[in-house]
């Protein structure tokens, strides 16, 4: 299905992300006449959301819940942004035209972390039952044939997909497929001097569809919309780009949160130790202290302080960015937490927590300690915390641990030689820092770490968790 409307953006993928994220964006910019473009949505799977979208008119109903400006909003608005749907599988023409279109210059995507991926065993006769890349790969070809090598004729690309340098990545699967279906160094040549690939970071949580409530939206809106999108009202898109991808994608004359820099390296480091770092630190202090959700935590005093002090004094500290740029963020964060509308409990954080914690907080442990030249007590707590949060039990309530097999192994035995005593607790602690398998080096060499965690650990099975954070904070 089609529109006479401008096409300026082709996106692989139709679901609920890049429609509450880049199409808020795009609509936003269309809303204030400085993008004036639209969609073509590929749908990069064969079964998929397209046929609904074209019942729907290609409009669906986006709902932004969360806080803004510091008060709870909920609000909700027509996106009006797709011009267009394809679906390769059944017509692989209409994909392969799309290159045609002249005013479309930039491509967005979102095929999950596993969709950046280049296969030996795709061929070029398969069409569209191919990876995303061997997709982009003949999409690229046919604009390329079709503007004879035209260096101005190539694309802005945006990935949005959840690795480290996606662009890269990306960039390189195609250039494999230019390899493998012997497709032209010409091409290979074009593919490197004539398109833009930009490394991107995105931040936005979005909800699957709210099966749950949908009867009840449904009822508030006056009519039924079977693609409802929800999200947060926060925003980032962190871009790799010149002033040539800033002028082609606007989105940040527009209130959007879009940054365009030369290096996004330290806006991904940035996001992991200040809003995943702040979650991980926080999950096992605040669960054995007695409450359930990240909410419920921001909103308790103790803790409030316990993960504000984390962020502000043994975080921020450790990072690249500017003092403002950082602190920030972390506002930001706190904010996030405190959105009313997502209930995100502390135990659905806490899945494979040791390796979260390896690449989310350690970095800062050890930074801050090169730094300070001394322990970060918060970071340490939370350490301290996870090694009686992964005993599976405390103040007699079960908890459900959620690792891998060796993790939870190691714990069990490890706390079957606890008999109460300071000694079984200091073995505990320094076989559990030395599992360099998790912690990529044997921790219980770092002066003091063994035995700061270990008063820890014996404190909060003595103790309980309260005193101990009121110390630390």
């Amino acid at each position: 299905m089609e529109t006479n409307k401008a096409i300026k953006v082709i996106q692989f993928g139709e679901g609920n992300f890049l429609r509450a994220f880049v199409d808020w964006m795009i609509q936003k910019m269309n809303d204030q006449n400085i993008f004036n473009g639209q969609v073509a949505i590929v749908q990069p799977l064969e079964n998929g959301l397209i046929n609904l979208l074209e019942a729907q008119n290609l409009t669906y109903t986006h709902y932004l819940k969360g806080m803004k400006d510091g008060v709870a909003v909920k609000e909700h608005y027509k996106n009006t942004t797709v011009g267009m749907t394809n679906n390769p599988y059944e017509d692989y023409a209409g994909f392969l035209a799309l290159a045609h279109i002249e005013t479309a210059n930039i491509i967005v995507s979102n095929t999950t972390e596993a969709g950046i991926d280049f296969s030996a065993d795709d061929k070029f006769e398969d069409e569209a039952r191919v990876t995303y890349p061997g997709k982009l790969t003949k999409l690229l070809l046919e604009r390329y044939n079709l503007v004879s090598g035209d260096k101005d004729k190539g694309y802005i690309i945006l990935p949005c997909e959840l690795i480290d340098d996606n662009a890269v990545h990306l960039k390189a699967a195609i250039l494999k497929y230019v390899e493998l279906w012997d497709l032209g160094e010409g091409f290979g040549t074009w593919v490197n001097e004539a398109n833009t690939f930009c490394n991107t970071l995105v931040d936005r949580i979005v909800p699957g569809y709210p099966r749950d409530t949908i009867e009840e939206i449904w009822e508030e809106l006056g009519y039924k919309d079977q693609l409802v999108v929800e999200s947060e009202q926060f925003n980032l898109w962190v871009i790799e780009g010149d002033a040539k991808v800033q002028k082609a994608f606007p989105a940040d004359e527009v209130g959007c949160n879009a940054i365009f820099v030369k290096d996004v390296k330290p806006y991904k480091m940035r996001k992991v130790r200040i809003l995943n770092g702040a979650h991980t630190a926080l999950v096992p202090v605040s669960y054995l202290y007695g409450l359930e959700t990240v909410g419920e935590s921001i909103e308790d005093p103790l803790m409030s302080k316990f993960l504000i002090g984390a962020l502000f004094e043994e975080i921020i500290p450790t990072l690249t960015l500017s003092q403002e740029e950082l602190e920030t963020f972390a506002a930001e964060v706190i904010e996030r937490f405190r959105n009313p509308f997502i209930k995100h409990r502390l135990m659905s954080i806490s899945l494979n927590s040791m390796s979260k914690y390896e690449t989310r907080v350690l970095p800062s442990l050890l930074a801050y300690l090169d730094k300070t030249k001394s322990l970060p007590k918060r970071l340490v707590l939370s350490l301290a915390s996870y090694i009686v949060f992964y005993r599976g039990s405390y103040n007699g309530k079960t908890i459900d641990v959620n690792d891998s097999p060796d993790i939870t192994d190691l714990y069990r035995d490890l706390w079957s030689g606890y008999d109460g005593g300071r000694e079984s607790i200091e073995t505990l602690v320094t076989g559990v820092l030395s599992y360099d398998v998790v912690w990529k080096g044997d921790l219980s060499l770092i002066p003091g770490l063994t035995k700061m965690v270990s008063d820890y650990v014996e404190r909060i099975l003595s103790e309980g968790m309260k005193p101990i954070i009121e110390e630390v904070i």
